[in-house]
């Protein structure tokens, strides 16, 4: 398994992380808490979802995209250099990942395939294994 494989499961399980959280809030609209508990879980959120594109762009990345692309989809104001090198450390750590370390990370990536197929519905993608699917096409 390559590094960019690793970091797109990663991404996968930060995703659905994010959306059972957010299942969660949606089911405690109507507790009983402060507001800076609820403001505090809103912003838990948006730094998962942070952390998603994070793993995306570092994805993207090690697959040899383009940093004027990335820089495009990510910050379309700043320079590519700088999202590059802020990128940087994050890239050469993954990239130096070794095929047995990655292929441990993964480790029970299958129940990411069958986390979606319980949670999928009509309008989303009709794929069984999305991650499989992955795995087997490189």
């Amino acid at each position: 398994m390559t590094p960019e494989i690793l970091a797109r499961i990663t991404a996968a399980r930060a995703a659905r992380d994010l959306s059972d959280l957010a299942r969660q809030a949606v089911g405690a609209t109507a507790e009983t808490i402060s507001p800076g508990e609820r403001i505090q879980n809103a912003r838990r959120l948006r730094k998962m979802a942070n952390d998603i594109v994070d793993l995306v762009v570092l994805a993207e990345a090690l697959a040899g995209a383009d940093w004027r692309e990335i820089t495009a989809a990510v910050s379309p104001r700043m320079d590519p250099g700088a999202v590059e090198e802020e990128y940087a450390d994050a890239v050469a750590e993954w990239a130096a990942t070794t095929e047995a370390e990655a292929d441990a990370a993964a480790a029970g990536f299958e129940d990411l395939d069958a986390w979606y197929a319980r949670h999928r519905e009509d309008h989303d993608p009709h794929v069984e294994k999305p991650v499989a699917d992955l795995l087997n096409r490189h």
